[in-house]
C-alpha cells in the first residue's frame, strides 16, 4: 500500500523497517525536527527514524506542529491509503486522522485501555502488572481511545526493566503492525471498541518521582527501580566515605529483610542490600553521577557506604 510513516524515536525503527521489507511504498516520513545535542547543545541531531528513512531511501518531514492548514493540506496531497504512527509525539488534529483514505493505525505499547498516554512501558513495570502487550489501533480524537485491530500480549519478568521490555516490544510492533497492514489492504481488517472499564493513564515520568522512598514494600520498590532504567533512572543518596553522593540505580532484585529498619545498609561479601518496609532489595547495577554503570561488587570495592536516603 501507500503509506505515511509517523515516529521518531528508536522504538519506532523496527515498524518502519519491516514495512518497507514488506513492499509497502512508504511516500513520506514524517518525525519530530532534528534537536540540539552535544555537551554545547550546539550540533543538531536528527531522530533515529529520521536517519533510518533517509537510509531508506525516503522523503522526511519534520514540521514542529501538523495544526495549520499548509501542513495539513500537504499530508492530504500524499494521497496516502493509510498512515501509520508509532511514537511520533505530535498530535495529530481530526483533518490529519482524516487524511488518508483509510485512516491513521497506532502502535501502542499496552494492553489497551490500560496506560493509555506517553509512558505505558514505564508504568506498567512501576505498577507490577505481569503483563503488557502492543495494540494496533485506528485513531480518533481521543487520547488512545480508538478501536483496536489486532493486540499481542507478553509476559513482563519479574527483574525485566523498562529498557529489556522496551526493545521486545519494539520488535513485536514491527511484527503486528506489518499483520494489521496485510489484513487492511486485503479487507478484512476487523475493529473492536475499547472497553469502557479499566482505563488507566500513564502520565509521563516526573523527575520529582525518580526518588526511591526506601520506606515503601520492597516489591514497590523494586518496580520503581527497574520500570525507570535505564532512563530516567530511580535514584538516591549514599553517604559514601563520609561525602553524600547522588547514584543512579540501574537494576535490583528481591531479598530477605536485613536489620535496622527501613534504608538500613547492608554489605556482604560484595554484595549490596538495602532495607525496605517488609524485605530488602539487593542492588546490582549503580552509576554515580558522571560515572560509568557498575556492578555492586565493583561499586562497593574500596567503599564505605554509611548510609542511604
Amino acid at each position: 500500500m501507500r503509506l505515511i510513516f509517523m515516529g521518531t524515536p528508536e522504538f519506532s525503527v523496527p515498524t518502519l523497517t519491516a514495512l518497507v521489507a514488506h513492499g509497502h511504498d512508504v511516500v513520506a516520513c514524517y518525525t519530530q525536527p532534528p534537536r540540539p545535542a552535544g555537551r554545547r547543545g550546539l550540533e543538531l541531531i536528527r531522530s533515529p527514524v529520521h536517519r533510518q528513512a533517509e537510509a531508506l531511501g525516503i522523503p522526511v518531514r519534520t514540521p514542529a506542529s501538523l495544526k495549520g492548514s499548509e501542513e495539513q493540506d500537504a499530508f492530504r496531497d500524499l494521497e496516502a491509503d493509510a498512515a501509520v504512527v508509532v511514537a511520533y509525539g505530535l498530535l495529530l488534529p481530526e483533518t490529519v486522522l482524516n487524511g488518508t483514505r483509510l485512516g491513521c493505525f497506532n502502535g501502542h505499547a499496552s494492553l489497551l485501555p490500560r496506560w493509555r498516554g506517553a509512558a505505558p512501558i514505564q508504568r506498567a513495570i512501576m505498577a507490577g502488572d505481569a503483563e503488557t502487550g502492543m495494540m494496533v489501533m485506528k485513531m480518533d480524537k481521543g487520547l488512545d481511545t480508538g478501536d483496536i485491530a489486532l493486540e499481542d500480549r507478553m509476559p513482563i519478568g519479574e527483574d525485566m526493566t523498562a529498557g529489556e521490555l522496551h526493545d521486545a516490544l519494539s520488535q513485536l510492533c514491527a511484527d503486528l503492525m506489518v499483520r494489521a497492514m496485510a489484513a487492511l489492504e486485503r479487507g478484512s481488517l476487523s475493529l473492536t471498541p475499547q472497553p469502557d472499564e479499566g482505563v488507566l493513564y500513564a502520565a509521563k515520568i516526573d523527575k520529582a518521582e525518580c526518588r526511591v522512598d526506601w520506606s515503601r514494600p520492597a516489591r514497590d520498590v523494586h518496580d520503581h527501580i527497574r520500570g525507570l532504567s535505564p532512563f530516567p533512572g530511580a535514584w538516591c543518596e549514599m553517604e559514601i566515605g563520609g561525602k553524600w553522593e547522588r547514584v543512579k540505580l540501574l537494576r535490583s532484585r528481591l531479598a530477605p529483610l536485613v536489620p535496622g529498619g527501613a534504608g538500613a545498609v547492608s554489605v556482604t561479601d560484595g554484595r549490596l542490600f538495602i532495607a525496605c518496609a517488609d524485605a530488602s532489595v539487593e542492588l546490582l547495577l549503580m552509576q554515580k553521577a558522571g560515572g560509568k554503570p557498575l556492578g555492586a561488587a565493583d561499586f562497593v570495592r574500596g567503599a564505605t557506604i554509611a548510609a542511604i536516603r
